[in-house]
C-alpha cells in the first residue's frame, strides 16, 4: 500500500489475490490513503465459484447462470456468501 501510495496514478485498480484476500486489501487500502477506497478489489473468485455451483444445483441450471453473488470475510470459517441479489 505504502509503495501505491507514494507512486501509482490515483486512478489505480488495485486487484488483490492471496488469503486472507480480504485482510489482505484491507492492509492495502489502508497504507494508501491517497487513492480511492473504491479503486480497490479483492478476489476471492474460488468461494464466489463454489457458492454459484451451489445456486445453480439447486436451481438445475448451469452455474454461468447465476450472478451477483457476493462473498463477505475471508477464505476460512468467517466467509459469508450473500445471496440476496443473486440472479
Amino acid at each position: 500500500g505504502k509503495a501505491l501510495n507514494a507512486v501509482a496514478s490515483r486512478n489505480v485498480k488495485v486487484i488483490v489475490v492471496g488469503n486472507p484476500c480480504n485482510t489482505n486489501a484491507l492492509i492495502c487500502l489502508k497504507n494508501a490513503p491517497n487513492i480511492p477506497a473504491k479503486n480497490f478489489h479483492a478476489l476471492t473468485r474460488l468461494d464466489e465459484n463454489r457458492a454459484k455451483c451451489q445456486l445453480a444445483l439447486k436451481a438445475g441450471v448451469f452455474y454461468d447462470k447465476v450472478s451477483n453473488v457476493t462473498i463477505w470475510g475471508n477464505h476460512s470459517t468467517t466467509q459469508v456468501p450473500d445471496f440476496l441479489n443473486a440472479k
